[in-house]
């Protein structure tokens, strides 16, 4: 039964990487969909933002139907979208089926560790679950590498059809030998909250959104949107807050190191996500290599994670959560900051260094983190404390691919506005909204010098938007320091992450 759950659980995390490999192609307007930056950052972001908004309905209509039940049908949505997404004859119909996927993640996250939770001993529980986040680690490998085969041999819906063994397997599995468990005590839907939360998010993003697509920020579509999200966010918690049962907690918030851990993790997946986007473009489209090397270049990366995550926990055990994991992140900021050192003619081998130190620093970072402000919650309320930092990691990503895509996008418009202003209009607007279009414009007129002009106005905007990365992951790490800096906290740590405790 735990291999079954685990190999659904690798689905969710291959999708969450293989992505990124295609989206250089994707942008492409010949051998893609000629996707704008702001579309590309909805094909990642719909993913993210349905993910996050419908974890706990998924919890509570399994507690009710069963978590079998929910799972098998998070499976079934997941392969269709994938099929929908592999096929999409626009950047629309690929946003869209994004956001299905996303919503089968979401129904297949919680009820998978709700099954465990309610089959397995308590002398077992603790490994049966230590297997199951294991998977993160080998999805995460396992996308880019994939994405790039498959990119590089097919086209780049290819990327999408490889769920489909996948899921074939994995729904078998499950409606053969995984048990159905239901909740005595079943927790309310909270229809009204999805929607506010789902809603919130969402014209919160597509504010953060819409101000790249013009570089600018004083457009009523600009900061309406972005008031409006952060609006009906804010009516998201006080209606939480008065609910008796709430399907997001923010009363857990009132925990000072419970708070500070979610929001420091929110900051570096924030980072994590933005790296993600820029870094595949950089690796492609500047420096021209392969799909298949792009993916081998992030591979040391997710190899530090893997390794990282051991090692923090190791070290949390002895020193605390504040020095290993607020260290730690500080060493994420300065990982971004190395990619300013990031140019038209860095060797790889540099590049995957930094990619492997900052891989361990963000493993050590997480792993503790998370761990330390599950355990300063009762026992009766770590289950919810769990949602809520699944769902905050999640909105950090969201918040990332918006914002920082978003910088990405408008300071490249900003660099290569000088190198388009000889050309017609036509052309002009057909070069201007990325680097993949100016490329695709100056292929058409024989202009090697506007290709060479795209390369350097994406390299300058990676910086800037490199930098905007550092300063959030940097805040993030003195934000667990002071958290996490007493030595009663220390003890605290060592306590709550030992075997024992």
């Amino acid at each position: 039964m735990l291999s079954v759950l685990v190999f659904a659980a690798v689905l969710i995390w291959i999708d969450t990487t293989i992505l990124g490999i295609a989206l250089e192609r994707i942008a492409d307007p010949r051998a893609g969909l000629g996707a704008t930056p702001g579309e590309l950052q909805w094909a990642v972001g719909s993913y993210a933002l349905l993910f996050a908004t419908a974890l706990f309905a998924a919890g509570a209509l399994g507690d009710r139907y069963g978590h079998r039940t929910i799972l098998a049908a998070g499976l079934a949505i997941f392969g269709a979208a994938s099929v929908w997404a592999a096929w999409a004859g626009d950047a629309t119909g690929l946003i869209l089926a994004r956001g299905l996927m996303g919503l089968g993640g979401a129904m297949m996250m919680p009820t998978s560790m709700a099954i465990i939770g309610a089959t397995f001993p308590a002398e077992r529980r603790a490994g049966a679950i230590a297997a199951w986040s294991a998977s993160s680690g080998v999805g995460v490998a396992l996308g880019p590498l994939l994405g790039g085969v498959l990119v590089d041999h097919f086209w780049w819906g290819s990327v999408f059809l490889v769920n489909l063994p996948v899921v074939a397997i994995a729904l078998t599995g499950v409606l053969l030998v995984v048990p159905n468990p239901k909740l005595v005590q079943r927790r309310r839907p909270d229809p009204l909250g999805l929607v506010l939360s789902t809603g919130g998010l969402a014209l919160l993003a597509y504010g953060l959104i819409e101000a790249g697509q013009n570089t600018d920020w004083t457009r009523w579509q600009v900061w309406a949107t972005t008031l409006a999200g952060l609006v009906v966010l804010a009516l998201f918690t006080v209606v939480e807050w008065r609910s008796a049962e709430p399907s997001f907690d923010p009363r857990l918030f009132r925990n000072g190191r419970f708070s500070a851990g979610n929001v420091a993790l929110a900051t570096l997946f924030f980072g994590i996500t933005g790296q993600m986007f820029y870094g595949n473009f950089y690796l492609q489209g500047a420096l021209g290599m392969s799909a298949l090397e792009t993916g081998l270049a992030f591979l040391p990366g997710a190899i530090g994670v893997a390794a990282g995550s051991g090692i923090g926990a190791r070290l949390a055990k002895r020193f605390g959560v504040g020095p290993v994991s607020g260290v730690s992140l500080l060493v994420v900021a300065a990982g971004f900051l190395a990619n300013l050192t990031f140019d038209l003619d860095t060797p790889l081998l540099w590049f995957c260094a930094v990619g492997f130190v900052s891989g361990i620093a963000m493993g050590m970072a997480i792993a503790p983190t998370v761990a330390a402000v599950i355990a300063v919650l009762p026992l009766d309320r770590m289950g919810a404390g769990s949602a809520v930092n699944n769902t905050v990691r999640q909105v950090g990503s969201v918040l990332g691919i918006a914002l920082l895509g978003t910088i990405l996008a408008s300071t490249y418009r900003d660099r290569i506005a000088p190198a388009l202003a000889g050309l017609p209009p036509s052309a002009r607007d057909a070069a201007a909204p990325s680097a993949e279009h100016t490329r695709a414009v100056a292929e058409q007129l024989h202009r090697a010098d506007l290709a060479a002009a795209a390369d350097d106005a994406f390299v300058t905007a990676m910086h800037v938007t490199a930098a905007t990365g550092a300063l959030v992951a940097f805040a993030g790490g003195v934000l667990l320091l002071a958290a996490f800096r007493s030595r009663k906290s220390t003890v605290e740590d060592q306590r709550v992450l030992s075997p024992t405790g």
